[in-house]
């Protein structure tokens, strides 16, 4: 079956860096599109960025550009998201999620497929 496995999170300062990895399994990786979400507490799921099934587009939420970078690695069936100063509101239960696109990607959740169980991300102020 398809599994989605994130990796990476965990309790930063302000200003820190961190990088997140999904590795995926069960699935033709090259045939998906790859988002992250996040979701913090009390608040709805949002996107993060996304990339497209062989990298050639990404995307990012207004909140994350400039300092997160979407990236993947088909030979490994791995997408990474590099997170640079860090602030507190980014803390979340950050998620990758797979959308079976060949071309493009999209940022709305309900377009994506698979999903994997979380990884928490705390940033202190």
């Amino acid at each position: 079956q398809v599994q989605l496995v994130e990796s990476g999170g965990g309790l930063v300062q302000a200003g820190a860096s961190l990088k997140l990895s999904c590795a995926a399994s069960g699935l033709t990786f090259g045939s998906y599109a790859m988002g992250w979400f996040r979701q913090a507490p009390g608040k709805e799921r949002e996107f993060v960025a996304a990339i497209s099934s062989y990298g050639r587009s990404t995307g990012y939420a207004d909140s994350v550009k400039g300092r997160f970078t979407i990236s993947r690695d088909n030979a490994k069936n791995t997408v990474y998201l590099q997170m640079n100063s860090l602030k507190p509101e980014d803390t979340a239960v950050y998620y990758c999620a797979a959308d079976l696109k060949m071309l493009g990607y999209s940022g709305a959740s309900y377009d994506y497929e698979y999903w994997g169980q979380g990884t928490q991300v705390t940033v202190s102020s």
